[in-house]
């Protein structure tokens, strides 16, 4: 081309990783990634998340590391601190130059989605106050996802469980906690975040038939409660050595601490590979097993969408995937036509 001869062409920016947390878990700050007027922003979108919409701190955390690595690919895409008139003139072609980042650093494509969810809940709350606007981010086609249908795990797999948590666990109150919560899990289709979120004055008793349960949006429900379910909670209360106060974390850490889902997490890895279950023997894998074994058994779908706390019943609606053998044989029992 007429006018280039010995023009070397620009070096692009190397990919930026995602940014990482701070010693001690803090997420880094965003006047490291962003200008003035984008940070003001940043702070703006957090305030209305915390206080408006009262998205869980798990919640807010994982957006604000979404749109950090998002603010961080900007910054060497486009060569400095991105500000709020960079996110008016960022096109579908810079949008789509993110989503192929992430394709390479080998992201999976359920987080690139859940990402490009964040980032556009982000412009679309600068858009709403009158701070950004930009239509190329609606625009862009998030990754196709792979159809998830939930992994149940079989009563006798759901008894090995629990047997493995009494080998395994340091000491016995541990494994007394854990099986409370791995309960609470399966017996009352709690997801994991719920159970560690109950307060000691919220423990379950034998004497108590329902569980208050307080699940995402803040939205309150109320859960048949086993027997074996308090007992099992009763049991781990009088064997745990720490003080425990009314308003303090039913379930605590060897320490002290408020117990951290990845305990329970790594406790079931080790069941897992001691007794050779599925990879998705996971703390999810319980609730799921809670709700597929009440629609193998009968029960009405909205009466589970109830009981899971799921805000529209398509989410539900995947169990009806898991167990086919189950719903033949309801159908087999109640279809007034079946038996013709």
């Amino acid at each position: 081309m007429a006018g280039t001869a010995g023009v070397t062409p620009p070096t692009p920016a190397p990919p930026t990783a995602a940014p990482k947390p701070r010693a001690g878990g803090r997420l880094p700050d965003p006047a490291d990634l962003a200008a003035d007027d984008l940070v003001r922003a940043i702070q703006g979108w957090h305030a209305w998340l915390s206080h408006e919409k009262q998205a869980s701190r798990h919640t807010r955390d994982a957006y604000a590391r979404d749109l950090q690595a998002f603010l961080a690919f900007l910054a060497g895409h486009l060569g400095d601190r991105p500000g709020l008139a960079d996110l008016e003139a960022l096109t579908v072609a810079d949008f789509r130059a993110w989503l192929a980042q992430r394709h390479a650093q080998g992201l999976q494509r359920t987080s690139t989605a859940r990402a490009l969810s964040t980032v556009r809940n982000f412009f679309a709350w600068t858009a709403r106050n009158g701070l950004a606007q930009n239509a190329a981010v609606r625009v862009v086609r998030a990754p196709r996802l792979p159809r998830q249908v939930p992994k149940a795990l079989t009563s006798e797999d759901m008894r090995e469980v629990l047997r493995s948590v009494r080998d395994l666990a340091p000491d016995p109150w541990v494994a007394k906690r854990d099986i409370a919560v791995m309960l609470l899990l399966y017996g009352c289709g709690l997801r994991i975040g719920e159970a560690l979120a109950l307060t000691v004055q919220e423990a379950p008793s034998t004497r108590d038939a329902v569980l208050r349960v307080t699940g995402k949006g803040n939205k309150q429900r109320r859960v048949p409660l086993l027997p074996i379910v308090g007992q099992a909670v009763q049991a781990y209360l009088a064997a745990c050595p720490h003080t425990l106060r009314p308003h303090d974390p039913l379930f605590l850490g060897v320490r002290g601490g408020p117990l951290s889902a990845r305990r329970l997490q790594e406790r079931l890895q080790q069941i897992r590979r001691r007794v050779g279950l599925s990879e998705a023997t996971t703390p999810h894998a319980l609730r799921h097993t809670f709700a597929t074994q009440l629609l193998s058994a009968g029960g009405d779908l909205r009466a589970i969408q109830e009981l899971l706390g799921h805000a529209s019943l398509s989410t539900t609606q995947r169990y009806t995937a898991v167990d086919a053998t189950g719903l033949t044989r309801v159908y087999d029992q109640a279809h007034p036509r079946a038996k013709g």
